[in-house]
């Protein structure tokens, strides 16, 4: 009876600590597009999560690796996001529908939540190894999704037909969402709209 309470308790614990594991990981994860790598503060996030700043170390050997879960989590966010866009629609319609809605309005005000490369890109050379790789895993997944839309999709050229998509919408998001001129903005994410229809790319 004693040895099953202790079990019990002991899974209690774990699964407390791994509650407060995904709260961290998911503040880390808004605090970075929000804020940028440099502004995120373990204090500040621990705080976000409704944890004292001494639990930290209970959770992660260091801030980097922090950043690096936030990284991975932020992108598998944006990445599951697209793939429920594309899988909403008929299989011809997927790669519009996916550029209609990274582009839109709404995508352009959601900072906190949305792609972590148009909100962090700028950010990445300067970052470490790790936070790096994570962001890297992620970008290759949007990539492979991109592709696997493509009405060529398993030819040579779809994957570089990909690349360009990205680049070109992660591109105008950022620029969509650096100037301070709706016009402009909204000329920006028309325009690559308009490039990027499946007949062209």
């Amino acid at each position: 009876m004693i040895r099953i309470m202790r079990k019990t308790s002991a899974n209690i614990r774990s699964a407390t600590k791994e509650a407060s594991h995904e709260r961290i990981v998911d503040a880390a994860a808004r605090a970075i597009r929000r804020s940028g790598y440099n502004g995120t503060g373990v204090a500040d996030i621990m705080k976000e999560a409704g944890l004292t700043h001494g639990a930290f170390y209970a959770h992660f050997e260091s801030r980097e690796a922090m950043l690096a879960e936030a990284a991975d989590r932020a992108g598998a966010e944006s990445n599951a996001l697209a793939a429920s866009v594309t899988a909403s629609v008929p299989p011809e319609q997927a790669l519009q529908a996916l550029m209609q809605v990274y582009l839109s309005k709404e995508h352009l005000a959601a900072i906190e939540t949305g792609c972590p490369i148009s909100a962090l890109g700028s950010e990445m050379p300067r970052q470490s190894t790790e936070v790096r790789s994570a962001a890297t895993r992620r970008i290759k997944e949007m990539i492979d999704l991109v592709a696997r839309q493509m009405p060529d999709w398993g030819q040579p050229g779809a994957h570089e037909r990909a690349l360009v998509a990205v680049a070109t919408m992660v591109g105008t998001l950022t620029l969509a969402r650096a100037v301070n001129d709706s016009a402009l903005s909204d000329a920006f994410c028309a325009a690559a709209l308009k490039q990027l229809t499946p007949a062209k790319v």
